[in-house]
């Protein structure tokens, strides 16, 4: 199995989730196919059918996060380092753009709009292990391109 990164946050909020589906969701679709079974015909019901799809989603859901917070690894906030690694916070810039910072997260929690991107992707598979100053080309199914790593936080 893979290991997944996650932020002591992001391991926080994914065991939220879980918990949210083990306790209120399971109940609530539990109540709508009971509701529905008693709504006649079941061959014919779409609210039966509607129920049983989204009952077949949250178990999957939980069965998801079950095994990726079983797998985790929680990375921790250490001192500041010389080199990009998980859970670093990184600010790049490409020539002729401005800035931009990202903090390097697992694939599970990654968010490019709040500026978290997984270690996975081109541009968090470029810039891992290398230290300010450094040039970087990534490698996209586009083509590539070069940032330059300004400052690890």
């Amino acid at each position: 199995m893979t290991t997944t990164f996650l932020t002591k946050e992001g391991f926080e909020k994914l065991q939220e989730e879980l918990d949210y589906l083990r306790k209120a969701k399971r109940q609530e679709v539990a109540d709508r196919l009971h509701e529905a079974m008693e709504g006649g015909e079941l061959i014919e019901n779409a609210e039966y059918e509607a129920a049983k799809n989204e009952q077949a989603f949250v178990e999957g859901r939980i069965q998801e996060l079950d095994i990726l917070l079983a797998t985790a690894r929680v990375i921790e906030n250490k001192k500041k380092a010389d080199v990009v690694q998980v859970g670093s916070t990184v600010t790049i810039q490409e020539d002729g753009s401005e800035e931009e910072t990202y903090t390097i997260v697992g694939a599970a929690e990654a968010n490019p709009r709040e500026g978290k991107i997984s270690n996975e992707s081109p541009m968090g598979r470029a810039i891992l292990g290398h230290r300010a100053g450094d040039e970087v080309q990534v490698e996209t199914p586009d083509g590539s391109y070069t940032v330059r790593i300004v400052k690890i936080g």
